[in-house]
């Protein structure tokens, strides 16, 4: 093994158990057993049989947690379950050590199989975002509609504050940073992310902030955590460099359901500016721009993106928009349905 490579994650068997995840009021958790992985999946119980399946998904660093603010607000429209990707929240390792997003999506896919649940109103959070993309492309059998929350798509030009994690990427950074901020507190650490993905950190009540400090302390205590954060961070910068039909952006075209963007305008991230690209590269797109939201507008902003969800939903369900579609709102954050930000109307533009 090289130098600059990162040890290889322990077997999942031999991991030793941290304190029990969080469980918000209504939630349950379950681990499912899939070739090469265990996967844990937060669930909540629908108002009533029937409703369509959804499946959310993290972005790097985060959990199935990161969605237990949205899920309550739509259990009268769908049955939600929210994994926790390979390697984080309470799932262990994958056994290959495959942190990419492409392993990433398969974990995915291998659970929508497998739980028969396809197919789905499938939500994505930045790295969940671009594994999201990338399922919808590669299995469109699988996903009913696709909601992205400040999608990992490339990026020629990234945000400088978005430095620092592109920087784990690095063989040998990980480590680096373990040592020199060991004696960094969970509450350090944890204003930290707030600071990076919040537009207005304010706005994290201290429950909340308690809670995600009790998650961090559970977090540093798993062998494993650098390493699946190292890896998947690096698994981004690789889908980044890929061309071709491989390639995020070419996905992005293939992808025919029915797509909601969701971006804030405070992203330190994923750059704001990149909204309209993306906006045009999926043909039947709606965008809805959150001005004084950060990176993670679903814990921030959770009643404005539960209303737009429901907007795509009843829209899906009375008829297809048509190929090329592409419907652009600038909401204020916590505006109602009819309050678009700056001076309340509502610009549409069809055809991309």
């Amino acid at each position: 093994m090289s130098s600059t490579e990162l040890p290889s994650a322990q077997a999942s068997h031999v991991l030793p158990k941290a304190m029990p995840v969080r469980v918000s009021e209504g939630e349950r958790l379950r681990s499912v057993g899939l070739p090469g992985i265990t996967l844990t999946v937060r669930s909540r119980q629908p108002a009533r049989e029937g409703l369509p399946p959804a499946l959310y998904v993290h972005g790097l660093g985060g959990s199935s947690q990161n969605w237990s603010t949205l899920m309550p607000l739509l259990d009268d429209v769908v049955a939600s379950e929210a994994v926790d990707l390979p390697g984080f929240g309470d799932s262990p390792p994958p056994d290959d050590g495959d942190y990419s997003v492409t392993g990433h999506a398969r974990a995915v896919i291998r659970y929508l199989d497998g739980a028969g649940r396809g197919p789905v109103h499938l939500l994505g959070n930045s790295l969940g975002g671009a594994v999201t993309t990338r399922i919808a492309a590669l299995r469109p059998d699988l996903v009913r509609t696709l909601t992205l929350v400040s999608p990992a798509l490339p990026e020629i030009l990234v945000q400088r504050t978005a430095m620092p994690t592109a920087l784990l990427a690095v063989p040998g950074v990980a480590p680096l940073f373990t040592r020199l901020t060991r004696e960094w507190t969970a509450e350090q650490r944890v204003r930290g992310v707030l600071a990076l993905c919040y537009g207005d950190p304010g706005r994290v009540s201290p429950e909340a902030f308690r809670n995600a400090v009790e998650e961090m302390e559970r977090r540093l205590r798993l062998p494993y955590f650098w390493d699946a954060m190292a890896r998947s961070a690096r698994g981004i910068v690789n889908a980044y460099t890929l061309g071709g039909q491989h390639g995020l952006w070419r996905q992005a075209e293939r992808v025919l359901a029915p797509t909601l963007l969701i971006y804030g305008g405070r992203d330190q991230v994923v750059g704001f500016r990149i909204a309209q690209r993306a906006a045009r590269a999926f043909r039947d797109s709606r965008l809805v721009t959150l001005p004084e939201a950060g990176h993670v507008a679903m814990m921030e902003y959770p009643e404005t993106v539960a209303m737009v969800f429901r907007e795509l939903l009843a829209d899906a369900e009375e008829s297809d928009t048509g190929a090329g579609a592409s419907v652009s709102y600038g909401y204020r954050a916590g505006a109602g349905a009819g309050e678009a930000a700056g001076g309340g109307s509502i610009d549409e533009n069809v055809g991309g």
